[in-house]
């Protein structure tokens, strides 16, 4: 379930428990070995982020360079570039994003 890295700031997660299951997220902080703080810029805001147990996440092996680059810069990402990284690279396998309906 969990890779055994430990995940980074900017980096694209899948949910797998929770009523976000099956969604991708990005993670915006880490709190300690066990939690990070995520968001998606679009149900779950940079201002509101979700802590989630790192155990409930699949980490995906990508980071997206201009999440690092905005947090280093301003300590704040756009809930637009959450969305753009989650959109891009956070497509779900076997799922789409485009299932449930508006």
């Amino acid at each position: 379930m969990n890779t055994g890295s430990s995940p980074q700031i900017g980096q694209i997660v899948r949910i797998l428990k929770g009523k976000d299951a099956g969604e991708a997220a990005v993670v915006i902080a880490v709190v300690d070995s066990r939690f990070v703080y995520i968001a998606d810029g679009d149900k779950r805001k940079f201002d509101s982020p979700k802590k989630k147990n790192i155990q409930h996440l699949e980490l995906i092996p990508f980071i997206s360079s201009e999440i690092v680059d905005s947090l280093e810069e301003t300590g704040r990402v756009t809930n637009g570039k959450l969305r753009f990284a989650v959109m891009k690279y956070g497509a779900p396998a076997g799922k789409s994003a485009n299932e449930k309906g508006d």
